[in-house]
């Protein structure tokens, strides 16, 4: 018998492998008949260093609506292949723990599907890959599209 998965999270960042992740995430959401989360995560400190340390509240919003904009693309792509549910959210803090602990807590989530990391091999040995990070902590399954 094949797993049955109860609220599925797609965590985006607008990469190359998002198109790739979303269409998956879709596909589950629709077979296993449940809601769909797309989410990103913005990390303000990596702004704050290119703005001289401090991000004024005009750059923080601006961002925001930029990202809204691109998850509703992503919410309405998703109702239109189906899905029922689908909602979108921006969170802020440390990718790693918003998506391996606290957006499924908060969420119930029953599976993430998400994207090999979009760091290279230097920044992966210094940061850590989120994905790495995700797969060995998160509470629930996860499927990493490639």
């Amino acid at each position: 018998m094949m797993q049955e998965y109860k609220n599925i999270l797609a965590p985006v960042d607008g990469s190359k492998i998002t198109e790739k992740v979303l269409a998956t995430a879709i596909q589950v959401a629709k077979r296993n008949d449940t809601r769909l989360d797309i989410l990103n995560v913005l990390e303000i400190n990596q702004f704050a260093d290119g703005y001289g340390g401090a991000v004024s509240g005009d750059v923080v919003y601006r961002m925001v609506d930029e990202v809204e904009k691109r998850l509703k693309i992503y919410q309405q792509q998703a109702l239109d292949a189906g899905v029922k549910e689908v909602e979108i959210h921006v969170r802020f803090g440390n990718p790693k723990e918003v998506l391996a602990k606290d957006f499924p807590a908060d969420h119930d989530t029953g599976l993430i599907v998400m994207g090999t990391t979009g760091m290279n091999a230097v920044e992966r040995l210094v940061v850590g890959s989120v994905t790495n990070f995700v797969t060995r902590t998160a509470p629930c399954d996860v499927i990493i599209v490639k």
